[in-house]
C-alpha cells in the first residue's frame, strides 16, 4: 500500500465516503488471496509497475516498496517515489505491517503513523504471487486498491497481459489500471 503525504483528516473523509458508497451498492465478494506467502522470500524491494489510481501516490514515478522482516514479527515498510520526474524530489514514507492471517501470511494490515496515525490500518492482501516471487499483486477486501509489483523495474509484456487477464477474471476492473513510470535500471 502506497501512502504518500496524505493528511490524516483526508483518510477519515475518504473512509467515510467509501463506507457510505459500499452501504449503497453492497459489498463485493472479497478477493481470494494466495494460499501461502514465504515472508523471507517476499521481503526486499518491489517496483510498482501498475495499479488503480491512488491519491496518495498521484504524480509519483519510480515508486518502490521495501519490506524488511523484524525480530518482533512485524514488517518494516518503506515506500519511495519521485514527484513528477525521476529528477523530482523524493517522497518517502515509513510504516509497519502486521500479519492478520498467520495461516497463509497473505493478509496484512499496514499503518503509516506519520500520515494516518496508529488508529488506521490499511489492508494489504496478496492476491497473486509468482512461484519465483518475481511479481505480486496486492489489493484489499473491497477491491478498492490494486498494486502490481515486480522485482524488476519492468515486466515482460506477455506476462503483464497475463496478469491483467487473470485480474479481470477475478473481478478487478482492467480499465482502471494504469502504468507507473519506472527507470529502466536501478542506480
Amino acid at each position: 500500500m502506497m501512502f504518500f503525504g496524505m493528511h490524516p483528516g483526508h483518510n477519515i473523509a475518504l473512509l467515510t465516503s467509501l463506507s457510505s458508497l459500499m452501504a449503497l451498492v453492497g459489498r463485493p465478494k472479497p478477493p481470494e488471496t494466495v494460499p501461502h506467502v514465504d515472508l523471507e522470500r517476499y521481503a526486499g524491494r518491489w517496483f510498482q509497475i501498475a495499479g488503480y489510481p491512488f491519491e496518495p501516490s498521484k504524480n509519483l514515478v519510480g515508486i518502490t516498496a521495501e519490506y524488511t522482516l523484524r525480530t518482533d514479527g512485524q514488517i518494516e515498510v518503506i515506500n519511495r517515489g519521485f514527484l513528477k520526474t525521476f529528477e523530482g524530489p523524493e517522497r518517502t514514507i515509513e510504516g509497519l505491517a502486521r500479519i492478520t492471517d498467520p495461516v497463509t501470511n497473505a493478509k496484512l494490515a499496514v499503518s503509516f503513523p506519520s500520515v494516518s496515525g496508529k488508529e488506521f490500518e490499511g489492508q494489504y492482501w496478496i492476491v497473486m504471487l509468482d512461484d519465483a516471487y518475481r511479481y505480486a499483486v496486492v489489493s484489499d477486501a473491497l477491491r478498492l486498491t490494486l498494486f502490481i509489483l515486480s522485482r524488476t523495474p519492468t515486466l515482460d509484456d506477455l506476462q503483464y497481459r497475463r496478469i491483467i487477464r487473470s485480474l479481470s477474471a477475478r473481478g478487478f476492473d482492467p480499465q482502471r489500471i494504469f502504468s507507473i513510470a519506472q527507470e529502466p535500471a536501478v542506480k
